[in-house]
């Protein structure tokens, strides 16, 4: 049995198809051997390029956990920050690669790079592992319509709205974590009361809408109609807000509760109502389109 470790190398945010595809072919290959990811925090964008740093699909936590889920047996997390990045290709494989997680075969995807301004590349990567005693694996991340699977594709559908599609990439609902905080409490006077998430700065937050999907409150799993925007039928000003109303539940008392938002399809774009009758009417036929979704 051959001794060392697997070691993959990325982001992995939102531990997409392509990233679950890595973790499957590093298992299939351990031979007994652990797997272990390798991951960075922050996005190392928010040290080259701050103004240019993506929001994020998955929390840390989050992508920790889906990691583990899928097939990997150790996460290490590296702090990115500005000496990580100041490190060489060389000192990065001696290092970390070799000195801290045993490597003895790495899988990376083709376009991988690393080191000081990125001086380092696959095939950089392959001399190392001659002269380290690692192999080295490239992967390719395609989908099945031909194209690659990436954070930034993924992250650029749930912007547009488009939660169907990278639920598809994903193979799971795209996700926001948060807390209940206090809204204006307009839901709950006309019978729809909402959870409203805060907290949920940096994370991907889909376009404005309507969308169906559900609620997660500790061990409470609701499915959900769910709204994103200001909501404009109400006059005065306020901020955008993500916000869920349990479908069929009463007398909830979220407020101050870690929640998750999860979205399965989108219904409709934010629209202005000219009465507040009108608004109820759309809001039950939300409702019922989003109860017949979730179930099935």
């Amino acid at each position: 049995m051959t001794t060392g470790s697997v070691v993959l190398i990325g982001v992995f945010d939102g531990v997409h198809k392509g990233h679950q595809r890595l973790l499957d072919r590093a298992k299939e290959i351990a031979d007994g051997r652990s797997v272990i990811a390798l991951t960075f925090d922050p996005h190392p964008m928010h040290v080259f390029a701050p103004d240019r740093a993506p929001t994020l699909l998955t929390t840390l936590s989050d992508r920790v956990e889906l990691l583990k889920i899928h097939n990997a047996d150790q996460v290490a997390v590296l702090k990115f920050n500005e000496k990580f990045a100041a490190m060489s290709p060389q000192d990065f494989v001696k290092d970390v690669l070799v000195g801290q997680l045993a490597a003895s075969t790495v899988i990376v995807g083709k376009n991988f790079t690393y080191g000081h301004k990125a001086a380092g590349n696959v095939d950089s990567l392959i001399k190392d592992g001659l002269e380290f005693s690692f192999t080295v694996d490239v992967q390719e991340l395609e989908a099945g319509d031909g194209q690659v699977i990436s954070s930034s594709r993924i992250r650029s559908l749930v912007i547009d709205g488009h939660v169907e599609e990278a639920r598809a990439l994903l193979s799971r609902p795209h996700r926001l974590d948060g807390v209940v905080v206090h809204g204006e409490k307009r839901g709950r006077e006309i019978g729809y009361p909402t959870a409203n998430l805060g907290k949920i700065e940096g994370q991907t937050i889909p376009a404005d809408g309507v969308y169906a999907g559900w609620l997660t409150v500790g061990i409470n799993f609701w499915p959900a109609a769910i709204s994103i925007g200001t909501n404009p039928t109400f006059e005065g000003e306020r901020g955008r807000q993500v916000e869920a109303y349990a479908l069929d539940q009463e007398g909830l008392d979220l407020y101050d509760k870690n929640a998750s938002i999860e979205f399965g399809w989108y219904l409709r774009p934010t629209l202005k109502f000219e009465s507040l009758e009108e608004l109820l009417v759309q809001m039950k036929r939300d409702c019922d389109q989003a109860r017949e979704l979730t179930e099935k």
